[in-house]
């Protein structure tokens, strides 16, 4: 059984379709990436998955999107499904409060109340995290003293606070450094022990080190998926190594 699914999957944003019958499968505890150029749909269909369209007047969608086998959209609120797949944004968005209640945040919406139990889940979310040993010691210093690396580390653990058995990242380490990337990289490639992780990215090197299969998207289709290997070194479609060698995108 497939994690995550889309079957026929179509999206327009007012009168322009960004998505054309989009049929794919994410695996459990696999990373997945989605690459291509901009505007080819990769964002778009990352957002499906827990549902951010929605926010976007004018969004009109038809096939299936699927969490477990059950529809995202008729079978879930939105709730439940923000419950089970979380997100990991661009730039690191870290709340103007503390490291602690950055990370506590999800819970305390959630309804916990039990101080043990927010302390503890803090903690394992840190360290799933990789973060820490870094911020143990200040934890009630606020999470904008971090650097860029630590803070997208933190947006990190907060999306793991709830629990979630799916783990969106959209180009997680676009804005960061090199050294901050490469813990990012190696932070995921630990996650998928635990989480099933989707990740779109524009650096196909990064795509190559840290994923198990990969989906090439160009103008709202999907061109290619497969295993990432076979993607890089020996991909079935002309226009999938174009791109992956250089020649266009």
């Amino acid at each position: 059984m497939f994690k995550l699914e889309t079957r026929n999957a179509n999206l327009w944003y007012g009168e322009k379709q960004a998505l054309k019958n989009i049929s794919i499968g994410v695996e459990p505890n696999t990373v997945t990436a989605f690459i291509g150029p901009s505007g080819c749909g990769k964002s778009t269909l990352l957002r499906c998955f827990n549902r951010m369209n929605d926010l976007i007047e004018n969004t009109r969608i038809e096939g299936g999107f699927l969490l477990d086998d059950k529809d995202i959209y008729t079978s879930m609120d939105v709730y439940e499904l923000r419950k089970q797949v979380g997100m990991v944004f661009q730039k690191p968005n870290p709340f103007p409060k503390s490291i602690f209640d950055n990370v506590a945040y999800g819970l305390r919406i959630m309804g916990e109340k039990n101080k043990t139990a927010i302390k503890d889940r803090v903690e394992l979310s840190l360290k799933n995290a990789a973060l820490w040993d870094e911020v143990s010691e200040m934890l009630n210093k606020p999470a904008l003293s971090l650097s860029g690396g630590q803070q997208q580390r933190l947006c990190i653990a907060r999306a793991l606070a709830i629990e979630p058995t799916v783990v969106l990242m959209d180009e997680p380490a676009s804005a960061l450094d090199p050294i901050s990337t490469s813990k990012i990289e190696d932070l995921i490639y630990e996650l998928k022990q635990k989480f099933t992780i989707v990740i779109v990215t524009h650096n196909m090197q990064q795509a190559a080190r840290i994923s198990n299969k990969t989906a090439f998207f160009y103008l709202g289709e999907l061109i290619e998926f497969d295993e990432t290997k076979k993607i890089f070194t020996n991909p079935q479609k002309e226009r999938t190594e174009n791109y992956v060698t250089g020649r266009f995108g």
